[in-house]
């Protein structure tokens, strides 16, 4: 896995994105390849955008919505946010997107909590708008494009890298393993990918806990995980869960023998892997995965669309490259704060000269 930087400039002086393109929209099982997109310069109008999130108790959320600020500023466009809480909330967030679309917005762009809890309202709101998917995979009915990434290929990431360190016949190794929430359009398929990686491995999962991707939960799991299995040699899983490790092992003074494994990045994983606390991590440039669904939301909408299902090409994490990582695609500016409304007009009147 390679592509440590997500945008190039071409010699024409061109920006352009490095993304990976699928040749069947919305199948990841089907062949891809790199392309250097080159994404539109300006919107037409001002559209307004309705978009929803699982929830912004991580900063990988809050990453996202620093794409999509970064984006609507530089097209000239609009939006309204709403986040559920969390992955349990399936019918808050129906309520929300609802509310949401019905402030004149022209389309949705959804992070779901939920791979097909939200079909049958995607597929109403598909005919009144374009629907958008982001980051968290969703059921194809009523999706008119997709910004995100293989999750089989970042749960498969990390298995891999387990396999290397502990290929099979070599001494076992014992893994707390934590997916994150069941019924999420993202945890089903990291679990498939991480646990085949694991098939050329020493390595046993010996306990798996399901969670939400809050602190608080992903504390409680580990507490349970460690108390149940204290033989364990990794925690592996989520960004919460892995965030959580590193304090609980180091006050259980465990951190020597027990190593810590995320399946996605956050301020704090990265943090993590520069200290040495976390041993990996893929990245999938969650900055990037924003500003392509804002950017194809203005393409459904002008009939510009072309490339219905596209992601930043992914890459691994560890302490020998981590300093080779541009940070500018994964991770937010530690001083950005959530934006939950963008107005581009009111924005623009803010920047003209005086």
């Amino acid at each position: 896995m390679t592509g440590f930087f997500a945008f190039e400039v071409r010699a024409d002086g061109i920006k352009t994105w490095r993304l990976e393109v699928w040749e069947k929209a919305f199948d990841y099982r089907s062949p891809s390849k790199i392309v250097e997109y080159e994404p539109l310069q300006r919107a037409s109008r001002p559209w307004r955008i309705c978009v929803a999130y699982p929830h912004l108790k991580d900063s990988y959320w809050l990453s996202v919505n620093y794409g999509m600020v970064q984006e609507a500023q530089r097209l000239g466009v609009s939006f309204h946010l709403v986040e559920a809480g969390g992955y349990p909330n399936l019918e808050r967030q129906i309520a929300q997107i609802r509310e949401c679309v019905e402030r004149n917005a022209d389309a949705l762009v959804v992070g779901t909590v939920s791979y097909r809890g939200l079909t049958p309202l995607m597929q109403e709101i598909s005919r009144r708008m374009p629907v958008i998917a982001a980051v968290n995979d969703i059921a194809d009915e009523g999706i008119t494009a997709k910004s995100g990434v293989s999750w089989i290929s970042m749960g498969h990431a990390a298995g891999a890298y387990l396999a290397k360190a502990h290929p099979k016949g070599t001494e076992p190794v014992k893994i707390a393993w934590f997916p994150g929430p069941k019924g999420a359009g993202w945890v089903g398929f990291v679990e498939q990918g991480f646990r085949n990686a694991l098939r050329e491995s020493s390595a046993e999962i010996v306990v798996t806990k399901w969670g939400d991707t809050g602190k608080e939960i992903q504390v409680g799991l580990v507490e349970e995980a460690l108390d149940e299995h204290p033989e364990i040699d990794y925690i592996v899983g989520n960004a919460l869960t892995a965030e959580a490790a590193v304090s609980i092992l180091r006050a259980r003074e465990l951190s020597g023998r027990i190593k810590v494994i995320s399946d996605y990045l956050t301020h704090a994983v990265f943090r993590g892997i520069k200290r040495g606390r976390i041993l990996t991590a893929p990245t999938d440039f969650p900055v990037v995965q924003g500003r392509l669904a804002i950017e194809q939301a203005v393409r459904a909408l002008e009939g510009k669309l072309e490339i219905r299902h596209a992601g930043p090409q992914t890459a691994l994490i560890n302490g020998d490259n981590i300093n080779e990582v541009s940070a500018t695609g994964s991770l937010a500016p530690a001083s950005f704060t959530p934006r939950f409304e963008f107005n581009a007009i009111t924005q623009s009147e803010a920047e003209a000269p005086n």
